[in-house]
Formats: C-alpha cells, structure tokens, sequence
C-alpha cells in the first residue's frame, strides 16, 4: 500500500548524525532505523530489505561505497544516498555509476536533507503506485489467453471478436514464438461451442507419406501397415475446428487436396471412394512468407487465394515491447503460484535490457528467459545477474551507468545528460520542476536534455557537484 511508512535505513559510525537524520525526518512518511556498525547496518538491510538508505562514506572496516555495492545486489531498487564530508567529483561518480541515488555532502541542513529524502521517498511512491497500476492494466489487458494492451495487440483482438462468428477459413501468420496457435485458439473458442473440438495438426512435424491419413484418415488396408480403419483429423473435428499449423511445410501434393477439401468442404479417407461431408472451420498458421512461397513454386497459389480470404497478423514482440511489462508480471505470478519461490518483481536496470533486447524468439523466448531467471533468482526480485548471461546480459545500455561492468571511461558530460534525464522522468516529464531540482537553468536543462554542446556555457561542469548533483545549487546559473 502507497499509505504504508516508508522504512528508511541510515548506517554511520556517528550517533549524533544518526540522531540528526531521525529527528529531521520524523514525520516525513518514514520509519527510520540506525546503526553505527557498518556490518550490524548491512544486517539490518539484509533483514527489513528498506526503500531507501542512507550511508556515511568514510567508516572503519566498511565504507559506504562497499555497502553500497552489497545493498544494490541484495535490494536492487532501493533508493540509496551517500553522505561524507569529504566531497569530490571523482567519488560523486563512482557512486553513481554503482547505483546511487545521490551523493550529498556533509554538513547538511536540515531543509536540505529533507528536499532530498523528500524526492527520493516520492520515486518510491511513484513506483509503488506504477507497480499497482501495472497489476491493474495486466488484469484489464488479457484476451482469451493473450496479453497486451499495445496499439497493435489490442487491434489484434479487436479483428479476433469480428472474424470469429463468421470465419470458415482464416490465415493467421506471425514469426515463432508470437502466439499464433493462441489466436487460433481465441478464434475457435469466440465462434463456437464449448463442447467442440479444436484439432491440432503440426504439417511440419509429419512425414510427406502420412500426412494425408493423418488429415483425412484411411480405411482398413488403404496401405502397408493400415491395420484398423483410423479417422482423420477434419473427421475429428466434425462441428469444431481444425488448426493447421506450419501450413508452409505442407508437402505440394497435399496442397492440392486440401484445396479440394476447402471448396467443397468434403473429404475422402485414403483407400474409399466415399465421400464424407464436413461442418470445420480451418484456421492455418505460418511464419513463413507464403507469396515468396508462390513466386518460388513452393506454394500453390490458388490454396493461397483460399486460405486469405481473412488474415491475422500476430505482431513480433519487438514491436510491442510496451507490452513486455505486462508480460513479465504475469509470467512472474505464474511461476509464483506455480513453484515455491516468492518473485515480487524485476528491477529498473533489469527492465532497461529487457526493453534493449530484439527478442528474436518473441514471447516464447521471453517466457523462457525469465523461468531460467525464477530459477537463479537469489532474490524476490529479477535483476540483470539472475537473467542468461549468454543472451541478455551482452546487452549493454551506453546510458545505464548503473551497471560497474562498463570497461569505457565515463565522461562528466555523459553524466550530467544521464542525471538530467533520469530526474526529468521522475519528475513525470516536467521540465520546470526538474530545472530547479538540478538547480540549473531551463535553456542549460534544454541543452542537456537535446545532447546539445556541453562546453557552450562556462558554468556547465567547472562547477563540479552543483552543475549535476547539488539539486539546491542557485538557479540563476
């Protein structure tokens, strides 16, 4: 619940700074807890898992900056401030390329302390409340099984519930792994009884000298081998609906009598003469280009006309990956119902490579990614660690200076940019507030936000901390 105290944990070798941080925050929506003992602190981390830390930098035996590293692998997305008397740009960095929130420098006033919790308990919140809304929209967003609320999927949908109280015969075609049988399934289930069959034919999975017994089915000595009369999977599926999948894989010369069976909606078992009259909707699935197909003699193109007299494009997730959210939430819950380990969430950097990523094997790819993340999960939440190092893990984010691993050196400009935005996009995109957060003017924050020249103002980076840490430095700059 947002309403819920925030539990802050602050970790400093100074009782009196400890004392100074509860009662300047007292009543600030925190539940505040210290420790002097940078070890026994950790502990205390570990234990109550806090929204946001804060830690001194210069401490025996444990320094902030080690802490700092064991809090972002234990509790990713907390929000974690560093305070030291002994400021310099080069450790501000650092710090922030680790993970950290802010970098504040002692003595701090009490005002100044409190705009700074302030802001970092108000991205909680807003976390807090996009989480729930997350769960909401992931409610609102499922369709007979598929998840979406893009553009694109939800015009899928929308096409699905048109065509299905009418469809005979429909193509629906997509790349693997986009959830093609899924829409076949919303087809049959929208246009039909319940109590109907839906028949499943892989034409890829079948040998070209059974697939026409596997489909229309033989009588009793039709062939070597046809011991017992079999039926075939349209006579299976009499008042239903038979699902052909891969029908680019389809042999040519079982092409042609699926065409027969499409026109005249009859079908004659192998070995009999007889016909048998069918009542099937068909619904046949590809990842393939089937006009390519035709140009090249590999598919007959008057089975083609037939087959698209309706067609259902599945989107590739690539060009849906506002959807990827939705989709890791409730694969997520899934696993959770499923299996014996709690996982609440991903973290923001997690989501960062998600969202970089080109998912080539499309949702099937995503699902299994995140079962291999469940598994190696040490945590309740997803971070990059837990997620298959030969595939995601290679995606680097030129702009994620969360992630220590980044063998370039770091440019202050690069920072200032980075910083900039991240406050703008807490700030939900208002660009005057996130000026006088970073204390800078709007044209310097337009400049910053545009990657325009960075060595056009004197002021812009000589300044050290106040040109992209001091949120309270003068605003006439």
């Amino acid at each position: 619940m947002t309403d819920d105290p925030v539990i802050l944990v602050t970790i400093d070798d100074d009782p009196q700074m400890i004392d100074f941080i509860t009662d300047t925050l007292a009543g600030e929506g925190v539940e505040i807890l210290g420790e002097t003992d940078p070890s026994k602190g950790l502990e205390l981390i570990l234990r109550h898992r806090p929204a946001v830390v804060l830690l001194d930098l210069m401490m025996p035996h444990l320094n902030g900056m080690e802490i700092l590293e064991k809090v972002k692998e234990a509790v990713p997305d907390a929000e974690v401030a560093l305070l030291t008397g002994n400021y310099s740009t080069e450790s501000a960095v650092e710090a922030i390329k680790m993970g950290a929130s802010d970098y504040l420098e002692k003595p701090i006033s009490p005002q100044k302390l409190r705009k700074r919790i302030g802001q970092m308990i108000e991205a909680v919140r807003q976390r807090q409340q996009e989480s729930t809304l997350e769960e909401n929209l992931a409610k609102l967003s499922i369709f007979e099984g598929m998840i979406g609320r893009s553009q694109a999927m939800q015009g899928l949908f929308s096409r699905i519930r048109r065509l299905a109280p009418h469809f005979q015969t429909v193509l629906v075609t997509g790349e693997s792994g986009t959830g093609k049988e899924l829409a076949a399934r919303a087809l049959h289930r929208l246009g039909s009884k319940a109590s109907v069959p839906f028949a499943v034919c892989n034409c890829s999975a079948i040998p070209e000298s059974l697939i026409e017994s596997q489909l229309f089915g033989h009588v009793k000595g039709a062939f070597t081998g046809a011991a017992q009369a079999q039926v075939g999977i349209f006579e299976y599926a009499q008042g239903g609906t038979v699902f052909l999948d891969e029908i680019g894989d389809m042999p040519l010369a079982a092409q042609a009598k699926l065409l027969r069976v499409l026109q005249n909606r009859e079908i004659q078992r192998v070995g009999s003469p007889a016909t048998i009259k069918l009542n099937v909707r068909v619904v046949a699935a590809t990842h393939r280009d089937l006009r390519t197909m035709v140009a090249a003699k590999q598919f007959r193109e008057d089975l083609y006309y037939r087959l698209t007299v309706a067609e259902l494009a599945v989107p590739p997730l690539r060009e849906r990956k506002e959807d990827i959210p939705l989709l890791v939430r409730h694969i997520l819950r899934r696993f959770s119902q499923e299996g014996t380990k709690p996982i609440s969430g991903i973290t923001r950097r997690a989501e960062e490579v998600l969202a970089a990523y080109p998912w080539p094997g499309n949702v099937r790819e995503l699902e299994n990614v995140f079962t291999h993340a469940c598994i190696e999960a040490t945590n309740e939440t997803i971070d990059v660690r837990d997620l298959p190092s030969q595939r995601l893990q290679t995606v680097a984010q030129p702009t994620s200076f969360g992630d220590t691993r980044d063998p370039q050196p770091l440019k202050l400009e690069d920072l200032a940019r980075w910083h900039a935005r991240r406050i703008l996009e807490r700030l939900a995109g208002n660009k005057v507030k996130t000026a006088e957060t970073l204390g800078i003017s709007r044209s310097r924050l337009y400049s910053l936000l545009s990657g325009g020249d960075l060595e056009a103002e004197p002021d812009n980076l000589d300044v050290g901390k106040s040109a992209f840490l001091d949120f309270d430095s003068d605003p006439s700059h």
